[in-house]
């Protein structure tokens, strides 16, 4: 048993976030059973909020509810991946738009002053990754920044776009978004590649920057760069074997 280890009012979304990652991860393959009893006893935790992160991962189209015999997981494919990132550019694109003048300058300029480190030090570690500088992060301590500044932006742009239903979609659906990303991103940091993080970091600084300027088409289509780019990104690191694999 691995017990969760969140508060007790985050643990139905720390439950929807350790499966969803198993089964986009491939850990937990397409047609793998999961009851409620057993992953109550796995987590450590009581049947509702096992129940309760079953019917969020069937919401976003993760898993299939049986009745009375739990879930099952589906195939996420790279096809269902482009469709997602299709879904998240229409609703990421229309929040930029509507977050352009909303958002504070001095929240927009330290966003701007994060990404240029991070920029920076993306293209130092792509670079000298045969010869690593004394002067570049330890991966693992840049990618949990640069995951904090892709959060933050993107919460940022959500909360100030001033459409409480767009602002609750994107919420529900970012865990999914957020998945797909630190999958292809664990990816990258076990080949040492650096190089979607320096990416990464110039597409958000151009968005910020747009949004700084006033332009909200600009920033749209920065952002839809940014979401379409990374999607190929998140396709390829979707496992393709989707045999029945056992629960745990």
């Amino acid at each position: 048993m691995s017990s969760l280890k969140c508060d007790h009012g985050r643990r139905r979304q720390t439950l929807v976030e350790s499966l969803l990652a198993e089964i986009c991860a491939g850990r937990l393959r397409a047609g793998a059973h999961l009851g409620t009893r057993q992953l109550s006893e796995r987590f450590g935790v009581s049947a509702t909020p096992v129940r309760e992160a079953l019917i969020a991962l069937a919401g976003i189209g993760i898993v299939d509810l049986l009745p009375n015999r739990g879930a099952v997981v589906r195939r996420v494919s790279a096809e269902e991946v482009r469709e997602v990132c299709e879904v998240r550019c229409v609703l990421e694109c229309e929040a930029v738009r509507c977050s352009t003048g909303r958002i504070t300058l001095a929240d927009l300029h330290a966003l701007a002053e994060d990404l240029k480190v991070l920029k920076d030090e993306g293209r130092r570690m792509k670079d000298e990754k045969d010869a690593p500088s004394s002067f570049c992060l330890h991966p693992s301590a840049f990618i949990d920044r640069a995951r904090a500044v892709d959060n933050r932006l993107h919460d940022l742009i959500a909360s100030s776009c001033g459409n409480r239903f767009l602002a609750r979609e994107i919420s529900r659906l970012k865990v999914l978004f957020r998945v797909f990303r630190d999958i292809s991103w664990e990816q990258e940091e076990a080949r040492n590649d650096f190089h979607r993080l320096a990416e990464e970091a110039h597409e958000h600084l151009a968005i910020v920057e747009a949004l700084i300027a006033g332009h909200a088409e600009k920033a749209a289509g920065a952002m839809a760069l940014h979401i379409r780019t990374g999607g190929r990104y998140w396709g390829r690191a979707v496992p393709t074997n989707g045999a029945a694999a056992k629960t745990h």
